[in-house]
């Protein structure tokens, strides 16, 4: 009888494990929720404050065969890293102007921007849901200005899918200005962001700052490109670096992460404000989608937005992020903007 009812109750555990591929755990002494398919890492929500950053992000983020499509600096260095733009970690949603505050620059480390600095704070994991076929996070934040005062409120639902082949997140985040009117003014700094890891950067012979072996700073007036393999394509058949400052309704990046081929895709959503978006999508590894600024992302061809939110009022704004082993065709892309 004993038998019988240990066989049941592991038979139960495995079914039970098979029903939640996508897990979720919440780690609140670590503050981070981590984010597991199949018993494989995926991604970390990370809010530890701004001691250490100015916003919660995803971080890091992996293919479904293990390698990293982030940056491991400034929070984990790897060789052969760029050193720039310390406040560029893992995947992140803010804006350069709002209401006059630089949400996107803001970090300890801050260089040759004046400010004034807007914080955004985690402020609770409102709900936590694993899953057979995907996991879902739902958390709040508030965006605060220089004098620590909320100008915005943030409700953001993440969803997390995978298959042997592909990991899929979906952000929808949606804001909702508080006592005051809030502006996001025309700027090229926003709005939803990767900044990638160097196998995924487009070569480059400019001379950079990199990480050596032992994660130190070190001027290299050479780059070596081994490795460096990242391409962008658009909706609208634009390829490479001429993709910054266009509009489209995707954007895909391919490359090769030690052996694996890889496609990050980023989806804009016809319900987002100034769809189909434009790409703020450099070679150097920020792969960012920025729909608030048309006339500088069209460097004056077109009117600004300076989009403003008026109090008591909300916004939202929905992304998905593809990533693939292997390779994802034009049209399978298309159809899947909603």
């Amino acid at each position: 009888m004993k038998k019988l009812t240990l066989y049941f109750l592991l038979m139960t555990t495995s079914v039970m494990a098979q029903k939640q591929r996508v897990q979720l755990i919440n780690n609140e002494a670590q503050k981070r929720v981590d984010v597991t398919v199949d018993g494989k890492p995926f991604t970390a929500y990370i809010y530890p404050g701004p001691d250490v950053l100015k916003k919660p992000v995803l971080y890091p983020i992996r293919t479904a065969g293990g390698n990293f499509i982030t940056r491991g600096w400034p929070m984990d260095p790897r060789p052969g890293e760029r050193v720039d733009h310390p406040h560029h970690v893992g995947m992140w949603l803010n804006y350069g102007d709002v209401n006059g505050h630089d949400f996107w620059n803001n970090s300890n480390d801050v260089k040759g921007h004046g400010g004034p600095f807007g914080t955004i704070v985690h402020t609770g994991v409102k709900s936590l849901k694993s899953g057979g076929e995907k996991g879902e996070l739902a958390v709040t934040a508030d965006w605060l200005d220089k004098d620590g005062k909320p100008m915005l409120q943030e409700s953001t639902t993440f969803v997390f899918s995978g298959t042997a082949k592909e990991r899929r997140i979906e952000r929808i985040t949606t804001l909702k200005a508080l006592d005051k009117d809030v502006t996001f003014k025309d700027n090229k700094e926003g709005m939803v962001a990767i900044r990638l890891a160097r196998q995924l950067e487009h070569p480059s012979n400019k001379p950079e700052v990199f990480t050596d072996a032992s994660g130190v700073a070190t001027k290299v007036a050479q780059m070596d490109n081994s490795g460096v393999t990242g391409k962008y394509k658009s909706s609208e058949g634009i390829e490479g670096e001429k993709v910054w400052g266009t509009r489209a309704k995707w954007m895909n990046l391919t490359g090769v992460i030690n052996g694996e081929n890889v496609s990050v895709a980023i989806l804009d959503n016809p319900k987002n404000v100034g769809y189909p978006t434009y790409w703020h999508s450099r070679g150097y590894g920020l792969y960012a989608a920025n729909p608030l600024a048309p006339s500088i992302m069209s460097e004056g061809k077109d009117k600004p937005m300076n989009y403003t939110l008026p109090a008591g009022k909300s916004v939202t704004f929905r992304y998905t992020v593809l990533i693939t082993s292997g390779t994802v065709s034009d049209e399978s892309l298309s159809q899947k903007i909603n």
